[in-house]
């Protein structure tokens, strides 16, 4: 999903995801109506995001931030909250499965380290890594690139690919156009609000409406007949 700053791209994030609330309108996810649905539904049943500006939690730790992301926590639950034999095993496959995935987006070092001691790129990494804890279906990442340093850019990118062989569908707002030519199968192009385009990324980057839409007019403008006064130095015609 592309498009010029204030096209509505975050907006349409979360309008599928539940934050926010569409005047008119429907949509569904897997044959399943989410208008109305709250957005910790949403996540339940198998959609799942991330943030432009990261989400961690900075005075719990990597790993707790990792397990607040796990569905079907018994714990939570007041009458299992009284007797531990019925939660400490789902507690510690919880906990088992978040080291599983810190030790794949190398984090695992950071486990007890508080959130806000992680760089931008790092909290990047844990927003990412916690949306998986739910097994989802479809990810969206808005703008996984953002304000990472260059050196974790290649790490990123390729978690992105590897939701993609993994089967999940993978749906992300992005600026840099060679990445997204890149890494994405079909590219959607909104603009004001509206989508103006979509298809394969190098076809969509020859729409006319999509030139538009990042540069203004796709045509050159006839200037007519340039007129000017040059100043020649003395001595020279």
């Amino acid at each position: 999903l592309i498009g010029p700053n204030g096209a509505g791209k975050t907006t349409l994030f979360n309008l599928l995801t539940g934050f926010d609330k569409p005047d008119t309108g429907s949509w569904s996810f897997e044959g399943k109506s989410l208008a109305g649905i709250p957005a910790f539904k949403v996540a339940q049943m198998g959609q799942v995001r991330t943030f432009q500006l990261t989400k961690a939690l900075s005075l719990l730790t990597v790993l707790e931030n990792m397990k607040l992301g796990a569905k079907d926590q018994r714990g939570e639950k007041l009458l299992y909250s009284i007797f531990p034999f019925l939660w400490k095993p789902k507690e510690a496959e919880i906990e088992a499965k978040a080291m599983e995935l810190l030790k794949r987006f190398k984090l695992d070092a950071k486990k007890d380290d508080f959130a806000a001691s992680l760089s931008g790129g790092q909290r990047k990494l844990l927003e990412m890594a916690r949306a998986l804890m739910t097994d989802p279906v479809l990810v969206m990442l808005d703008e996984p690139m953002a304000g990472v340093n260059p050196a974790l850019t290649q790490s990123l990118l390729e978690h992105v690919l590897d939701l993609k062989t993994q089967g999940m569908t993978v749906l992300f707002v992005e600026h840099d156009m060679h990445m997204v030519r890149h890494i994405a199968d079909w590219v959607i192009v909104m603009a004001e609000g509206k989508v103006v385009a979509e298809g394969p990324a190098d076809e969509v980057m020859k729409n006319p409406a999509v030139i538009d839409a990042y540069l203004g007019s796709h045509q050159d403008t006839d200037l007519g007949t340039i007129t000017g006064r040059i100043t020649l130095p003395k001595g020279k015609k």
